[in-house]
């Protein structure tokens, strides 16, 4: 079974941030939302493994989950 890269691995994360940023500064909530789902789509389809976005998508929530905890 593969497991879900959890340490840094891309080469330089403060880039990739910064495009990610750029690219949600649209004037409309909604665009912006569904540039995000096209790209977590584009990237779903390229790693094509649904056991290790199955993992993405627990982490995910549980990390959401811990977040609403926090700042309850």
């Amino acid at each position: 079974m593969n497991d879900l890269k959890l340490t840094l691995n891309c080469p330089d994360p403060d880039h990739i941030y910064s495009r990610l940023i750029k690219l949600h500064r649209v004037d409309d909530v909604e665009r912006s939302l569904r540039i995000n789902a096209r790209l977590i789509l584009l990237l779903a389809n390229h790693i094509g493994d649904t056991q290790i976005l199955e993992q993405a998508l627990e982490i995910a929530g549980s990390m959401e989950m811990q977040g609403e905890k926090a700042h309850a």
